[in-house]
């Protein structure tokens, strides 16, 4: 029997271990944010919690700075709780992102022509289709600026999906949906910073500017410490912030900007860490196990993992660092705040309302993620395929991409902040009954997909479940 202390460190040793496995699971952060989503439209909803919940969003965290002959401003300015989360929180889900594509770039799926050209053609085909439904619907309406919002992939249910669905997808159209994904993050960003900004304000761009080609600089010469990239990050958030650019835009400049290259190399470490470690032996010798580490130790092992953590490249260690805080705190909060709809009309549900004037923002997306991603995907692929400028995922079929490519729409995170940004040209009622109306379709339409994906799947695996490809 042993000590309470003794049961107690082993409790937590356990819970630990299972919190990490848990994490790690592929489809955990899928679940959870779609648990948020849930929670997020009752709150939005129920009499109890609706007002308040809209209440907190909209409480305003800006600083009142007075200055000493007695003029004041606000810093930052209009910056509520629900812009915090979209400006400032997502800057660092979108600084995660570039990382994650500057790596598949690199050395990862996107890393040579032969690699990248498929998921990169697909990727574009997907984009293009929804986008060109949308607009073929909302032409000349209030709901023509929304056409970004069906255009994006959420790798994160779509990947929980996959897991669920296992040997019944071939490994390779799992690396081609991941990578057309990452190629779809991409074209997000840009399509967010090139048609969903603000009136630009060119001396905050020039110091922007000024401020990378500084980083580029660091960069370049060798620097490796991170407080000589945090500063003029944080500068720069600031600068895109004023410029007219969307302030997450700055989160992918950085991270493209960050190096990769470790500060030591393979053989400074062996020749360091051999050093650190003979002397951790030798101290060792000098005192009993029960002392393990004594002082000598507990500064060897420190240098050992100084030594060790600096031979990695920064950009790993930050994406290393950031993916949990973003896929189990920052994702789920997005979802708390951005998911929350009151259904107020019925007709946010009717994904076939049209009006002249006010387009059909819902049948739009709906639309566009049902049919125009999968289409789009499909198309361009065959394509490829045929012009010989790409190559099929192995063991795989036509019906079995076009049963994956129907995951490429479920669109929830990239389409629901797009949506944030839409119809901001329109009066402030029409815009948030449209935003309402899009987040629904988002919702909806993501939905239909992983259905319409997961059964296309099922069914053409229905003979061998246990295959590793479709029949």
């Amino acid at each position: 029997m042993g000590s309470p202390i003794y049961k107690w460190k082993k409790t937590q040793v356990l819970l630990s271990t299972r919190r990490r496995k848990l994490t790690n699971l592929p489809w955990t952060q899928g679940v959870i944010l779609l648990v948020c989503v849930v929670i997020a439209m009752l709150l939005a909803n129920l009499p109890a919690t609706r007002d308040l919940y809209f209440e907190i969003l909209e409480t305003h965290l800006s600083i009142n700075v007075l200055m000493p002959d007695g003029h004041g401003f606000i810093f930052p300015a209009g910056m509520t709780v629900e812009k915090f989360i979209n400006d400032i929180l997502m800057v660092v889900f979108f600084f995660t992102v570039g990382l994650e594509i500057k790596r598949e770039v690199v050395c990862g799926e996107l890393s040579t022509p032969q690699k990248a050209i498929m998921p990169v053609i697909a990727a574009f085909g997907g984009v293009l289709m929804p986008a060109l439904i949308y607009a073929l619907i909302n032409h000349g309406s209030a709901a023509s600026s929304g056409w970004g919002i069906p255009t994006a992939t959420d790798i994160a249910f779509a990947v929980a999906i996959l897991a669920v669905l296992g040997k019944r997808v071939p490994v390779s159209l799992k690396v081609f949906l991941t990578a057309l994904a990452i190629a779809d993050d991409l074209i997000a960003i840009l399509v967010v910073a090139i048609f969903y900004g603000g009136d630009i304000n060119m001396p905050c761009i020039g110091f922007s500017l000024l401020l990378i080609v500084f980083v580029v600089w660091l960069n370049i010469t060798g620097e490796k410490r991170p407080w000589f990239y945090f500063i003029p990050a944080i500068c720069i958030w600031f600068l895109f912030y004023y410029s007219g650019i969307h302030a997450t835009m700055s989160g992918v400049v950085m991270a493209l900007l960050i190096p990769m290259k470790p500060r030591y190399s393979k053989e400074y470490f062996f020749k360091k860490g051999s050093i650190y470690w003979s002397r951790l032996n030798e101290s060792g010798k000098l005192t009993k196990a029960d002392d393990f580490p004594n002082e000598t130790q507990r500064l060897m092992l420190h240098r050992l993992s100084s030594t060790a953590n600096d031979s990695i490249g920064m950009s790993y260690r930050l994406e290393n660092i950031l993916n949990p805080w973003v896929s189990f705190v920052i994702m789920p909060i997005f979802a708390l705040a951005n998911a929350g709809v009151r259904i107020s009309d019925p007709a946010y549900f009717n994904m076939f309302n049209y009006t002249p004037e006010l387009g059909s923002v819902s049948m739009g997306i709906f639309l566009g993620l049902l049919l125009g991603k999968p289409i789009g995907i499909t198309l361009a692929s065959f394509i490829a395929v045929k012009a010989k400028v790409g190559q099929m995922p192995a063991h795989s079929t036509w019906k079995s991409l076009a049963a994956v490519a129907c995951l490429g729409g479920i669109g929830f995170t990239m389409s629901i902040f797009v949506d944030t940004l839409s119809f901001a040209d329109q009066p402030p009622q029409v815009m948030n009954m449209l935003q309402d109306m899009g987040k629904v379709a988002v919702l909806m339409g993501s939905l239909c997909s992983a259905l319409l994906g997961s059964l296309l799947i099922l069914f053409g695996s229905k003979k061998k479940p246990n295959s590793a490809s479709f029949q």
